[in-house]
């Protein structure tokens, strides 16, 4: 199984960190970190993350997976990104995504007809991108696995675990990483944050999600 995580400048590092330290250890897996050159990537975070392989010194991988962050947009309007997606999960035998990555992989044209979710403040977006909505930590459809927003990335890589390995495999993953969330707040999705918290949260994503719809509108009609 060739493995390529594919990134950009301004990705959230937990939407592939995450799934990286999982999915790097299914067995017969080569990984690829990849990006368009390989020098220092910075992140949406304090994070700089260096690329084991640029775009154009791999092989037709096996699976790819994209991840999201306030890099989207950009990343989505740069034409040598955008195609190196499209070519790449075209022939990919799973193609998946975290968080607004699903936006990327839209814009790619490769979630047109499928079910998908994708970071709770850009849902609506998948509209734009010929995709249905449907809520849910992971949600599958065929060879693609589209994960919610961040945090999502584990539930993603342990339903993709099970998928490819079975559920032993999975569980046998879950308990060595000891992945046993009790989080201290139940704020953790719209649907049961408390209103004041939603409504406090919301106008943050506002602007960058304006910049990401008249982005994936540009590259649709390239």
């Amino acid at each position: 199984m060739k493995l390529g995580f594919i990134l950009f400048p301004n990705v959230t590092q937990l939407d592939f960190t995450g799934p990286l330290q999982l999915l790097q250890r299914m067995p017969d897996t080569e990984t690829f970190v990849l990006a368009k050159d390989k020098g220092p990537l910075p992140t949406d975070g304090a994070l700089t993350v260096l690329p084991t392989h640029s775009f154009d010194e791999v092989p037709q991988l096996d699976m790819i997976c994209v991840p999201g962050g306030f890099g989207t947009a950009d990343a989505i309007s740069d034409s040598e990104t955008l195609d190196f997606v499209r070519e790449q999960g075209a022939k990919a035998k799973y193609v998946t995504s975290v968080c607004t990555g699903a936006l990327i992989l839209g814009a790619a044209g490769l979630l047109k007809g499928k079910n998908a979710t994708t970071h709770w403040a850009y849902t609506a977006q998948l509209a734009l991108c010929g995709a249905t909505y449907t809520q849910g930590r992971v949600v599958r459809d065929g060879n693609t696995f589209t994960g919610g927003g961040v945090t999502a990335g584990i539930d993603f890589a342990l339903t993709l675990i099970a998928a490819l390995h079975g559920d032993d495999m999975a569980q046998s993953f879950q308990l060595g990483f000891e992945y046993n969330p009790q989080p201290p707040f139940n704020s953790g999705h719209p649907s049961t944050a408390p209103t004041d918290i939603l409504t406090a949260t919301r106008p943050r994503y506002d602007a960058q999600q304006e910049v990401t719809a008249r982005a994936i509108e540009r590259a649709l009609k390239r």
